[in-house]
């Protein structure tokens, strides 16, 4: 099921996408309304409304997003890195997390934005110390993810803080699909329309359960909390009017454009 959370006439609200997912297919897509939230059971109320006709918001709202670097080998190697013995994470804030369609705001402290197309996990229920054959049940779905980052900060401030937190650099969406099996997933990233990355999520060096495994050794995860898997070869540079674009396979496109800030 694709869940989507959506603002119409001024309310918020979640809802279940149906209809065809085939690229370009969007404006026949309906969101059925959904009683109460996602995460515990819930009802479809059947009341029904074009997706055409409502503002699509990140599809959820995480207390945090915890990102994981050089996850897959050729990426590490086009920066000049080597892939870690562990896992490397750093957090992303909430004020970065945007939705499809949301600006991104290129931050004044850069001149070399650069796009990161990454597979998200989003985790549906308190844990903690999962072990590998419960990840599956603490996993509320997946979506797409750009880890918009400062690569020139990245460089000069030898820590990702400002680099990678800046507001705007966390798209998500545009919505969670629940029933996916993450292992070999096609993942797509084109600015303009011409393709820039192009992986599967096979390459990943650490697989969705390692890095929940490793993760929730450290903190506990919350309902709606995120996972960025990492990204593959080919992130480039981002200008201001550019249209960046995330398809996963079984999931769909996340699209923002690029403006200057104020």
């Amino acid at each position: 099921m694709r869940i989507a959370r959506f603002s119409i006439d001024g309310n918020v609200a979640f809802g279940a996408v149906e209809g065809g997912s085939a690229p370009g297919a969007e404006g026949d897509l309906v969101l059925d309304i959904i009683k109460g939230i996602p995460y515990t059971d819930f009802e479809l109320s059947g009341t029904k409304v074009p997706l055409s006709k409502v503002r699509l918001l990140p599809p959820v709202l995480p207390n945090k997003v915890v990102a994981i670097g050089r996850n897959y080998a050729e990426h590490a190697a086009e920066l000049g890195n080597e892939v870690p013995e562990v896992p490397v994470a750093f957090f992303k804030p909430t004020t970065s997390v945007i939705g499809s369609g949301d600006a991104i705001e290129y931050p004044p402290f850069s001149n070399e934005l650069h796009h990161e197309a990454e597979l998200a996990v989003v985790i549906g229920r308190m844990c903690r110390e999962v072990p590998r054959e419960r990840v599956k049940d603490v996993v509320f779905g997946y979506t797409c993810a750009n880890d918009v980052t400062a690569r020139d900060a990245q460089r000069r401030e030898k820590q990702w803080a400002r680099a990678k937190g800046f507001d705007t650099s966390c798209p998500l969406g545009p919505w969670v699909e629940t029933d996916l099996d993450p292992g070999d997933l096609a993942i797509q990233c084109t600015v303009n329309g011409e393709q820039r990355q192009l992986g599967r999520t096979s390459d990943m060096v650490r697989s969705v359960e390692d890095l929940v495994v490793h993760i929730s050794e450290a903190m506990t995860l919350l309902p709606g909390d995120v996972i960025l898997t990492g990204t593959p070869a080919g992130v480039g540079p981002l200008n201001v009017g550019d249209e960046v674009a995330v398809t996963i396979e079984g999931i769909g496109t996340l699209t923002n454009k690029v403006i200057k800030r104020g």
